[in-house]
C-alpha cells in the first residue's frame, strides 16, 4: 500500500482528499505539527507528497526545499493560484506536478497514479549514453567514481534523451511523456526542469551534450 503524505491545512479538501486514497487503497498521512513537517516527513517515509503553497508557519516552497536536502520522494504541488509564476516557482524548488484548486478527487487520484506508476516502474533497470549510467531505480547518474542523485522528473528526462540519443525532442512530446495530462503544464515549467536537470549533471560534464534546438526542442548528442 502506497503511502501518501498530505501537508494541507485546509480541514475540507484534507478530508476530501483522505476519503479519495482510502477508496483507492493508499495509506494517508497528515502533519501533526507546522514547526515539524520535515522532521515528520523523514519518519513518515512517503512514497509521494502533497504539498499546499500557503501553510501555517512557513509555506510549501520552503518545506519543499528542505525536503529536498534528504529525500527525493515525488511531490505534488496544489495551490488556489492559477498557472503563473507559483508553477514554475514550485517546479523550481523541486516538485513534480502542480494541480490548481478546486480540482476534482478523480484528477487528484489520476495525478497520484500517473506520479507513482512513472517513479515505481521501469522496463531496465539501468540505461548506458557512452559512459554515463542512469539507474532507474535509484534515479542516479553515475560517470566514473561519481553519482548524480536525480529527482524522480529528472530522471525521467534523461531517461527520455538515454533512450533516443542524437533525436530532436520536441517540448510538446516531451511534456506529454513526462507528466502524460499537461493542462496545466507549459513550456516554461518544462523549461526549469531542463535547467536543474543541466546543473545537475554539469559536474560530470553531460551538460554539454545536451543540446537546445531553438523552436524545436531538445537533444542529446553524441560528441
Amino acid at each position: 500500500m502506497n503511502r501518501i503524505l498530505l501537508i494541507e491545512d485546509n480541514a475540507d479538501i484534507l478530508q476530501a482528499m483522505q476519503l479519495a486514497l482510502s477508496k483507492w487503497q493508499y495509506q494517508s498521512f497528515v502533519i501533526q505539527d507546522w514547526q515539524q513537517v520535515g522532521i515528520e516527513c523523514q519518519q513518515i517515509n512517503p512514497d509521494l507528497i502533497v504539498m499546499d503553497i500557503t501553510l501555517p508557519m512557513f509555506d510549501g516552497f520552503y518545506w519543499t526545499k528542505q525536503i529536498r536536502t534528504f529525500s527525493q520522494v515525488p511531490i505534488i504541488f496544489v495551490s488556489a493560484a492559477q498557472m503563473d509564476p507559483n508553477a514554475v516557482r514550485a517546479i523550481a524548488s523541486g516538485a513534480d506536478d502542480y494541480l490548481v484548486k478546486p480540482f476534482s478527487m478523480d484528477v487528484f487520484i489520476s495525478k497520484i497514479q500517473a506520479i507513482l506508476r512513472r517513479t515505481q516502474q521501469s522496463l531496465q533497470e539501468e540505461l548506458t549514453f557512452q559512459n554515463y549510467h542512469l539507474n532507474m531505480l535509484t534515479n542516479e547518474l553515475r560517470y566514473q567514481q561519481t553519482i548524480i542523485k536525480l529527482s524522480p522528473t529528472e530522471g525521467l528526462i534523461l531517461k527520455l534523451f538515454f533512450l533516443q540519443p542524437n533525436q530532436t525532442l520536441s517540448k510538446e512530446d516531451l511534456r506529454q511523456k513526462i507528466w502524460q495530462s499537461g493542462e496545466f503544464i507549459d513550456d516554461a515549467v518544462l523549461n526549469v526542469n531542463i535547467s536543474r536537470l543541466r546543473q545537475k549533471i554539469a559536474p560530470v560534464h553531460l551538460k554539454e551534450h545536451l543540446i537546445t534546438e531553438r523552436g524545436r526542442g531538445y537533444r542529446l548528442e553524441t560528441q
